[in-house]
C-alpha cells in the first residue's frame, strides 16, 4: 500500500507542477498581449482563445488530484464531532466511495465530450485564424480520472486502516 501511496503522491505532484507551468505560461502570454497592445496598439492573435481553451482548463482540472491528495477540498463537518470514531470511519468511507463515483462519472462524461470534439476537429476562428481547440477537451477527463484514482487510494487506506494524516500544510 505504501508503494501505491507514494506513486499517488508523485503523480499528483507532477500534475500540480504541470498546472503551475500552465499558470506561468498564461501570465507570460497575457503580459505579452498587454505589452503588444501598449507598444503597437494591437493584441496578440488568439490570446483570449488560448487562455479560455487551454490555460484555464490546465489550471483548473489537472491539480484536482493534488488537492485531493493533500486533503484540500472544502469539507463541512457539521456532525463529525458527535460521531464515535467507528462512525466517523464509516462516514469517511462513504464520502470517499461517493467521491470516487462522482469523479469517475465526470471523467467518463467529459471523456465522451473530448472524443466527440476530437472526431469533429473542434476549432474556433479568431481574427481569421483557425485555432484548434479539441486537445483542451482532454484535460478535464484526465484531471477527473486522476482525482478518482487518488480518492480510490484514500478509500483503500480507510478500508485497510492505513489512513494517512491530511497533508494540508505540507509543501
Amino acid at each position: 500500500m505504501s508503494y501505491i501511496s507514494g506513486l499517488a503522491d508523485k503523480l499528483s505532484r507532477m500534475l500540480a507542477f504541470v498546472a503551475a507551468i500552465g499558470v506561468l505560461a498564461m501570465m507570460i502570454h497575457v503580459c505579452a498581449d498587454i505589452l503588444s497592445r501598449v507598444l503597437t496598439g494591437a493584441s496578440l492573435p488568439a490570446t483570449v482563445e488560448m487562455v479560455s481553451y487551454y490555460y484555464m482548463l490546465l489550471v483548473a482540472f489537472l491539480p484536482l488530484a493534488w488537492v485531493e491528495r493533500r486533503g484540500g477540498m472544502i469539507s463541512v463537518e457539521l456532525l463529525d464531532f458527535m460521531l464515535s470514531p467507528r462512525m466517523r470511519r464509516v462516514s469517511d468511507l462513504l464520502i470517499a466511495a461517493l467521491g470516487v463515483v462522482i469523479y469517475a462519472v465526470m471523467a467518463y462524461a467529459s471523456w465522451l465530450t473530448a472524443v466527440r470534439n476530437y472526431e469533429t476537429g473542434t476549432f474556433v476562428v479568431a481574427l481569421q485564424t483557425k485555432i484548434i481547440t479539441w486537445p483542451g477537451y482532454f484535460l478535464p477527463p484526465a484531471g477527473f480520472a486522476l482525482a478518482a484514482i487518488i480518492v480510490t487510494v484514500r478509500l483503500l487506506q480507510i478500508i485497510t486502516g492505513n489512513e494517512e494524516p491530511a497533508r494540508e500544510h505540507q509543501a
